[in-house]
């Protein structure tokens, strides 16, 4: 099983939004939400029009994202294409 050294990295965050950030700032929807365990940044996931959790990898380089749906638990390594059944 593949293993990610970013996981060191994930800090204990509080969300920095009620939503998308970006979205909230253009006034537009998203579809799922996801917060970046480096930073608190809240993005839109890859299903949204923006995709701005992604973007925030981008341009962050901050590996580790986790679900803000309710319900769901796991995580994110963009950087190694993993996914965490749980942060």
């Amino acid at each position: 099983m593949a293993r990610c050294a970013h996981l060191k990295q994930v800090r204990d965050v509080e969300p920095q939004t009620n939503g998308c950030e970006e979205c909230l700032k253009l006034g537009d929807s998203w579809v799922h939400l996801r917060l970046c365990r480096i930073c608190g940044h809240v993005g839109c996931c890859d299903s949204s029009k923006n995709k701005h959790a992604t973007k925030h990898y981008h341009s962050s380089k901050h590996p580790i994202m986790q679900s803000l749906e309710p319900g769901e638990v796991w995580g994110w390594c963009f950087v190694d294409e993993i996914e965490f059944p749980e942060l």
